[in-house]
């Protein structure tokens, strides 16, 4: 492929986008990992541990809206190239610090790091194709590196941790942090969409589009859903079924799983189906699966509420970018900004009221809210067509 006389590189492209997806994913699953074994050395209680959270999540978010118009004047290779420098210096101060303001410290890199990945991993994908549902297929295939990301730290811990050591698993995930930066150079990139940049007039103007507003609620709804189910599925099933830890770990590891495999192939189905359907049936299987969950009264029955979950709401996100790229191609980093960034906006406020309503109600109240955010993304899926239909 050739764009104004410079050579492109597809499928290297896809490789380094899929490379930085699986950045983000261990950027997303490090605090949770690792937070046993730091805080021994560090000292903090649990409203610091919050804040940690707190800290990178609001550092992510704030790094997504002001992202989105840097890539359509700029183009993805900055970001690509610099957001592992971030991530990989947040690891290397984790490795070494025993202070606590130095650990805020690199959990703001991290968030930095971690949301520019994620949004410029999404760009270049969505930039790669022009077609919808070829768009909404490959964001699909790009979320299963997120999963694996997401799987590697953990894993790594629990399997190597007295083999390498905790320096040793944090030097591994640098040096694999530094795939899409060292790929990002070497390669050529599609040109900026926006040569002129984009004016905060342009931004404003598609932050206050009705299907932009629209698809952004719904990745709000869509991204408390899945804070909450990973967040709170295992102390469910140890608190009110009183499950293992370890059968806890499992049936998490067993909604990870589904969650991938649906992916790789709905980036098979999504060629052929329409991405509206999937995203209607994935609410409606969401919400019948946290009633399953919810009315479940053995590990086992769990377990198969918790692998529906996870092939339940695996479309949705990446469909739901699709969906907007296509139908803003010339603005896709703007856009994708706006919508990830109220996502992430979901991601803090949704989970912090679960958790909220649990303490005081349970644990079995508290993932209620995952059924009540499924039928909000159901609603605003058939507001968004309407608004698309609209402008045809």
């Amino acid at each position: 492929m050739s764009v104004a006389g410079v050579r492109i590189r597809p499928a290297w492209l896809t490789v380094t986008a899929w490379s930085a997806m699986f950045g983000f994913g261990i950027v997303m699953a490090l605090l949770g990992a690792i937070l046993p074994l730091i805080s021994v050395r560090v000292h903090f209680d649990l409203a610091e541990a919050g804040n940690l959270f707190l800290s990178m999540n609001g550092a992510m978010l704030v790094t997504s809206l002001a992202l989105g118009p840097v890539v359509d004047r700029f183009g993805l290779r900055p970001p690509l190239v610099a957001a592992p420098l971030f991530v990989c210096a947040a690891l290397a101060i984790i490795a070494r610090t025993g202070a606590y303001p130095a650990l805020i410290g690199a959990v703001l890199l991290l968030g930095i790091g971690g949301g520019a990945l994620n949004q410029a991993s999404n760009t270049l994908i969505a930039d790669l194709h022009e077609d919808a549902l070829r768009k909404s297929a490959a964001l699909n295939l790009l979320g299963v590196f997120f999963g694996v990301g997401a799987l590697f730290v953990p894993f790594t811990i629990g399997a190597l941790l007295e083999t390498l050591g905790f320096g040793g698993i944090l030097g591994v995930a640098i040096a694999l942090s530094l795939v899409p930066a060292a790929l990002g150079l070497a390669l050529e990139f599609p040109p900026p969409r926006q040569h002129a940049g984009v004016s905060a007039t342009d931004v404003l103007r598609l932050a206050r589009e009705p299907l932009v507003i629209a698809l952004s609620l719904l990745l709000f709804f869509e991204s408390g859903n899945e804070f909450i189910i990973g967040g709170y599925l295992s102390s469910y099933v140890t608190r009110d079924l009183h499950a293992t830890i370890a059968a806890a770990s499992l049936l998490l590891a067993g909604y990870w799983a589904a969650l991938m495999l649906a992916r790789v192939i709905l980036s098979r189905l999504l060629l052929r189906a329409s991405g509206d359907m999937l995203i209607a049936a994935s609410a409606v299987g969401v919400a019948g699966s946290v009633i399953l969950l919810l009315a479940a009264r053995s590990v086992p029955l769990a377990a198969v509420a918790a692998v529906l979950l996870g092939f339940s709401i695996a479309a949705i996100f990446p469909t739901t970018l699709g969906i907007a790229g296509a139908r803003y191609p010339s603005h896709s980093g703007t856009v994708f900004g706006i919508l990830i960034g109220l996502a992430l906006s979901g991601g803090m406020v949704l989970p912090w009221t679960a958790g909220r309503i649990g303490s005081s109600a349970g644990l079995r109240a508290g993932l209620g809210i995952a059924v009540a955010d499924a039928a909000a993304i159901f609603g605003l899926l058939l507001v968004s067509r309407k608004f698309r239909r609209a402008n045809a």
